[in-house]
């Protein structure tokens, strides 16, 4: 029997149950909108950050190629002395409107550009800044608009193998990529002012190496594409230090030297360094088995004989010597350098000199000279005054394009610094230093065979296809060459960093 008040609780049971139900679904519907939002939100972020990552590869483009951008140099329209190069970031000390703020080129509204030369931050300002289509059909094409801007952070100039100098620069690039979404394609609903904005910041820099670190280095990965026999000595030097009875004071170590191949060593030669070469393994050699050296006699590595750990040192991977780049329009006649000045700007054919001296350069002056071939006879005495830049062309296919039998060369520099005489050649022919000369110089010739006989010293480093020396001849590396003398290498982008506002 049922009680009179138990009437109608079915009712008020169901409408809690109606109630609890509309909860749960009014809960799903807003979960399964903030769903939306958050993938929209996700959506509009990552669109964003690759509209700002376009920006820093946009600005480091421009800086990167020559083409779009010129550094700094002495002199010039936009010369280094407008910079403070002293501190981190660089600042302007002429030509802009911040003087003593940090170096700025500007693509950003949010940035003002504190860059010396109106010219440069004009085209930065034309080239950098853009748009992504990031659109869908249904969504009106949605552009995602970025604006980078450069903070320069360091700027050097450096002396370079080929010659002259070049500056280096480390730019902090800093970039904002923006979006508004009108729809969202999912729902159909209309959402006005759904932005995002993400800021991506890189740092561009340019590596410097040294110029060399070896004496001799074959370029060649064959067997013997470094070979020292007879009496021949590697040891080092430094330029910088003071001369002793009017020479540099040779030291028995620091005479490394490397190859992309074999070393073979014989007689009495002593290496007073490590050797480097990518190959592994001491004994015999051959094409199917190139190994790192082959030794034989009482010759040494290291001052070692067998070698000892350390002695041989293996690359990880081969050094590649870029080709220099060959000057046009240097004819092919003969020119007879007897007596003969060759000043900067020259540029002769076929120069041969059988007595007397030629002269290349001028005291405390700079000289870039280009020739075809040079060919020492008969006594005559090859004189560098200043600093010289000694391009060899070898064309039409000379077998010899560089030979100083029966002469020698006298480099007139107080200190022997080996980058005051630099000899470059692109070819395959032959390089033959003979005689008994005391030359003081770098020759860059990494597809020619070099050959040093006699009883020549050599100050500086040689790097060659292959290189050869026999006889009592010895190479003395001038190590100053590693520490202030420099080769640029690629640019590269690091210290990636972002954020979301």
């Amino acid at each position: 029997m049922r009680l009179a008040e138990e009437k109608g609780i079915a009712l008020v049971l169901s409408l809690f149950l109606l109630t609890a139900m509309s909860v749960l679904g009014a809960s799903l519907m807003f979960l399964a909108q903030t769903e939306t939002y958050s993938s929209m939100n996700y959506r509009l972020m990552s669109q964003a950050r690759y509209g700002a990552e376009a920006g820093i590869h946009r600005a480091s483009n421009y800086l990167i190629y020559p083409s779009s951008y010129t550094p700094p140099t002495t002199g010039g329209a936009d010369p280094i002395t407008n910079y403070n190069t002293n501190v981190s970031p660089v600042t302007c000390a002429i030509g802009c409107a911040g003087i003593g703020q940090p170096v700025v080129l500007s693509a950003s509204s949010a940035k003002a550009s504190n860059y010396p030369n109106a010219g440069v931050q004009a085209a930065f300002l034309a080239a950098v800044a853009g748009t992504l289509d990031a659109g869908t059909p249904d969504a009106g094409k949605t552009t995602v608009a970025y604006a980078p801007y450069a903070t320069l952070m360091s700027m050097q100039q450096i002396e370079v193998f080929g010659g002259g100098v070049q500056t280096l620069q480390t730019w902090e690039i800093t970039s904002t990529g923006s979006i508004t979404a009108g729809k969202i394609a999912s729902t159909g609903s209309i959402t006005l002012g759904k932005t995002a904005e993400v800021e991506v910041s890189a740092m561009l820099e340019t590596p410097k190496f040294p110029a060399t670190t070896f004496g001799a280095f074959g370029t060649s990965p064959t067997c013997g594409a470094l070979k020292f026999g007879g009496n021949t000595q590697s040891n080092s030097y430094d330029s910088g230090a003071a001369l002793v009875g009017g020479i540099p004071a040779i030291s028995n170590s620091g005479g490394n030297v490397g190859t992309n191949g074999n070393m073979t060593e014989s007689g009495s030669a002593d290496i007073y360094g490590t050797l480097s070469s990518p190959r592994v393994g001491i004994g015999g050699c051959s094409a199917g088995n190139v190994d790192a050296l082959s030794s034989s006699g009482s010759a040494t590595i290291n001052g070692h004989s067998p070698p000892q750990d350390g002695d041989v040192l293996q690359l990880p991977q081969a050094i590649v010597m870029p080709t220099p780049a060959v000057p046009s329009g240097v004819p092919t006649d003969t020119f007879d350098g007897k007596n003969q000045t060759l000043l900067n700007g020259a540029s002769k054919g076929n120069v041969g000199c059988h007595t007397g001296t030629l002269t290349l350069g001028s005291v405390g002056g700079t000289a870039t000279i280009n020739i075809n071939s040079l060919t020492l006879t008969g006594n005559c005495t090859l004189e560098i005054l200043g600093s010289v830049i000694l391009n060899v062309v070898g064309a039409p296919g000379l077998a010899t394009p560089f030979d100083t039998t029966g002469g020698s060369i006298l480099n007139q520099s107080a200190t022997f610094d080996a980058s005051t005489f630099q000899v470059q050649y692109a070819g395959t022919g032959a390089f033959k230093l003979t005689g008994n000369s005391k030359a003081v110089g770098m020759i860059y010739a990494p597809n020619a065979a070099i050959t040093i006989t006699g009883n020549n010293d050599f100050y500086g480093t040689i790097i060659g296809s292959t290189v050869e020396t026999t006889g009592s001849s010895a190479i003395h590396f001038d190590r100053r060459l590693a520490s202030s003398f420099f080769r640029v290498g690629n640019p590269m982008m690091s210290a990636f960093n972002w954020k979301k506002y």
